[in-house]
């Protein structure tokens, strides 16, 4: 499967340490997370559920 990888429209561009990228995985149900440094170093898979949790605690986080 081909995946078309999204990276995160908060990066500060090629030299950001800490970005992420976007995938969608099997057909819109699930999200793949992977690190933009390493993109041949795998990638983590969630559903649309858990990634709107883990998008909801870190926000969550960032408020304090």
């Amino acid at each position: 499967m081909s995946v078309r990888w999204r990276k995160s429209t908060y990066s500060s561009g090629v030299n950001d340490e800490h970005c992420v990228e976007l995938g969608h995985l099997a057909q819109g149900t699930e999200v793949g997370v992977r690190d933009s440094k390493d993109p041949d170093g795998g990638h983590l898979s969630l559903t649309v559920a858990q990634f709107a949790d883990l998008i909801e605690q870190i926000k969550n986080r960032l408020e304090w």
